[in-house]
């Protein structure tokens, strides 16, 4: 597989160093993404560049993942309007761990193929090194000039930014520019990668192995992922959506990727996914064929949250979307855990009632209208009830004086009430 011509392909490619593609002709090569460590999940945002190193494995070549240990310590000002918070060496150890066992299931860390993923974290080999030494032995090779060009630091301290830019985080190119050095003379580390916004970074990486020992350095950058509606990418109305299921639930997730546009579905199976080309083009033309069908939503729903997250996950939040959509059972409802129930009846009406109610044993009809004021009054609510129209967690009932007790509840705390096909409550037994 010819990378160059896979991520072309799949639109990753926004600028590539001349001579970049014949290195890689040449030899298996090393290359390099940083990640920063300031929380202890990757996020979407994070998946371009892990992708980009999940078909840099595929075609052969060897990639090293860096934890920004030492740089998350600083903060990188590209794309920041302000600087962020620092955290201490158990934080970001910690952050590291997480980080690498996500990782696991993109890369192979554990075989003993030539090209096995590395992870290394760069505050092993800053933690010594002394400042003195640091501005000797590699301030002197860049110049202020040549840092001042860069964009990220030109937006800092243009006009329009009120906050300017301390030189803690003014150093952080050289920093970054030390990194590839490092890999460089100890693993060999010919390219580093990431997005269009680190290009600066990175290729002051490449001008301090020029100009400190004149070997061979390559840098690749893909485009910044947008959404057609000209949103950021991976932000929600509720922050993030995290790898980790404790920040984003699997079914949250899966939403996530099925709720996409049809421009960004089929933007995004191409970055997102490892499906081939071809396999990809049918996919899309089949979809335009009947877009109301959403196949390429669906397709890419279930790709990156079983690659994310796993098989069992994924079928599970389609039968959860299934309870909401779909003509589900109570079975298939009690089988949700607390935090997907609560995902996908996020935003229905909720009651909260005294679970005394339910020891003692409640009359439904009771409980929906003087405790949940789900009917306005129980005359409606028998009415309803004669035309099939009322159930408790998803079972149609036919009189409203059966009685609920704490075995009905779901999760042992949830009632859900549903008041013709469409209208969900949900019932908290506290």
């Amino acid at each position: 597989m010819n990378f160059i011509e896979e991520l072309t392909w799949r639109g990753m490619i926004h600028t590539v160093m001349p001579g970049t593609e014949e290195q890689l002709a040449k030899e298996m090569t090393t290359a390099y993404v940083g990640i920063d460590p300031t929380a202890d999940s990757l996020h979407i945002g994070h998946l371009v560049s892990v992708m980009m190193l999940r078909h840099f494995q595929r075609a052969g070549h060897k990639p090293i993942a860096l934890v920004g240990g030492a740089t998350g310590m600083i903060g990188d000002p590209s794309g920041k309007s302000a600087e962020r918070n620092l955290l201490d060496e158990a934080a970001l150890r910690h952050n590291q761990e997480s980080i690498k066992k996500q990782l696991s299931k993109f890369l192979d860390f554990e075989s003993d193929a030539p090209n096995a993923a590395e992870l290394v974290n760069n505050y092993d080999w800053m933690k010594e090194y002394t400042f003195l030494d640091f501005i000797r032995d590699i301030g002197k090779h860049i110049t202020v000039n040549y840092m001042m060009a860069k964009d990220s630091v030109k937006k800092r301290l243009s006009a329009e930014s009120s906050v300017g830019m301390s030189f803690t985080e003014f150093s952080y190119q050289l920093l970054q520019g030390y990194d590839f050095l490092w890999l460089n003379q100890h693993k060999n580390c010919k390219l580093q990668m990431g997005g269009s916004d680190q290009w600066g970074n990175i290729t002051t990486g490449t001008e301090l192995i020029r100009r400190k020992t004149d070997g061979d350095a390559f840098a690749l950058v893909c485009p910044l992922i947008t959404k057609a509606d000209g949103g950021k990418f991976g932000k929600t109305e509720s922050g993030n959506v995290w790898l980790d299921r404790r920040y984003t639930s699997p079914y949250k997730f899966f939403q996530f990727w099925l709720n996409v546009s049809d421009t960004d579905a089929e933007k995004y199976i191409k970055i997102f996914t490892s499906i081939p080309k071809e396999e990809t083009e049918a996919l899309v033309a089949e979809h335009t064929q009947a877009p109301h069908l959403r196949l390429l939503q669906k397709r890419l729903a279930e790709e990156v949250t079983v690659m994310v997250h796993s098989r069992e996950d994924y079928d599970a939040a389609v039968e959860a979307s299934g309870i909401l959509f779909g003509n589900a059972t109570s079975d298939a409802l009690r089988k949700l855990d607390e935090d997907t129930l609560l995902a996908v009846f996020e935003g229905v009406p909720q009651f909260r009632v005294s679970r005394a109610l339910f020891k003692e044993g409640v009359k439904i009809i009771d409980l929906l209208t003087e405790h949940a004021e789900v009917f306005p009054s129980k005359g409606e609510l028998r009415k309803l009830v004669q035309s099939g129209g009322v159930s408790i967690n998803k079972e149609k009932i036919s009189i409203g004086d059966d009685l609920l007790n704490t075995a009905h509840l779901l999760n042992n705390r949830y009632i859900l009430a549903q008041k013709g096909r469409k209208n969900y409550y949900l019932i908290l037994a506290d």
